[in-house]
């Protein structure tokens, strides 16, 4: 009997675990209100919520999908979760206010601001306006914590500009690129030695560099200007080419995996801009919900899924038509989301 049991309960966590290898894609969504929830990719069906604390924001998924990195504001922690047990395994410090991350091989980058007022999601433009000036009683310049994911160690900080946003790297994998929003700049730093390479100045084409993506070819990066509804495009040598007009907001920003189309995330316009990635003619426009500051496409890119803060909803979109899919109640103020296997979005690309 005792080894007829065992052999059941080996059984089952035999199928478990080939089912994390074989399983359908699944998303990841952060909610603010402090908690991650898990939903099958296919159906959008919820599969758990997972508690990590107050102000759950970025997130990152480590290559094999066993480990997913979630910054945690109240605790000033990036939060390791085993993905198959969906149990937290590590809390790491970060520092204080901790809000992008991306996930670079065996690495964890994470954003964090030391002056940060720490502002609802969703804060008007006038007081946005006055963050943009440098207003911040506390001048601490934001940093961004490597932290390895093997040994779940910091290791490193480098030391960026004012309330440091959105988080790239070279198509090499050696360079960082964060836009620093209060700076009004795009700040270039060697990942190996943390030192600043180049700062590209953004005001003389617009306020305040939030999101930031790198084309599939690495020859492209797009940057969105939150408050002057503008995309900087630079090419592979950090140089301004292109300076397109955005609805109104852009913020998470991404490629698609071809690198033909650009998607850029609205957050008053309540849409989605698809942008000719050659012409910068907009071919389409998505329409979601309130302040959707990230959004993620499906791994076949046939659906756009939106995490949407203040209509508290996720909204799946066909990519092509703009037909809303699935409007998803979702209390608790989502603010990311990102996939495995990995795709195409404004917190994470495709590997």
């Amino acid at each position: 009997m005792k080894t007829a049991l065992r052999f059941l309960l080996l059984s089952a966590s035999l199928l478990f675990h080939t089912a994390h290898a074989t399983n359908k894609p699944i998303a990841f969504v952060s909610f603010s209100k402090g908690f991650i929830s898990i939903y099958q990719l296919d159906d959008m069906s919820k599969i758990a919520d997972i508690e990590v604390g107050d102000g759950a924001r970025g997130m990152g998924i480590s290559d094999d999908g066993k480990t997913l990195a979630v910054a945690v504001k109240s605790a000033g922690e990036l939060i390791l979760i085993d993905v198959d047990t969906r149990k937290i395994i590590k809390r790491i410090a970060v520092g204080k206010n901790p809000e992008f991350v991306r996930v670079l091989n065996d690495k964890a980058f994470v954003a964090y601001e030391p002056s940060n007022q720490m502002t609802a999601p969703g804060a008007d433009a006038s007081h946005q306006k006055k963050k943009a000036k440098g207003d911040d009683d506390d001048a601490t310049p934001a940093r961004v914590s490597v932290v390895d994911l093997k040994s779940a160690k910091k290791i490193a900080d480098i030391e960026a500009g004012m309330e440091t946003e959105g988080i790239e790297f070279s198509a090499d994998g050696k360079l960082l690129l964060v836009t620093n929003e209060s700076d009004e700049n795009v700040s270039i730093h060697d990942i190996a030695s943390g030192k600043l390479v180049k700062k590209i100045d953004t005001k003389k084409h617009g306020l305040r560099p939030r999101g930031i993506k790198r084309s599939p070819d690495g020859n492209t990066f797009a940057v969105t200007l939150e408050l002057s509804d503008k995309l900087l495009i630079l090419n592979n040598s950090f140089e301004v080419q292109e300076v397109i007009t955005t609805g109104n907001v852009p913020y998470g920003v991404t490629f698609n995996a071809a690198g033909t189309e650009i998607y850029v995330a609205l957050a008053k316009a309540k849409a989605v801009q698809v942008f000719d990635a050659k012409t910068y003619v907009v071919k389409r426009q998505i329409s979601v919900g309130e302040r959707c500051w990230h959004f993620t496409l499906s791994p076949d890119e046939s659906k756009l899924i939106a995490a949407c803060g203040r209509s508290n909803n996720l909204v799946v979109a066909d990519t092509q038509n703009g037909k809303i899919l699935q409007d998803i109640a979702s209390p608790g103020t989502p603010w990311g989301i990102i996939t495995y296997p990995h795709s195409t979005g404004s917190l994470d690309f495709k590997k």
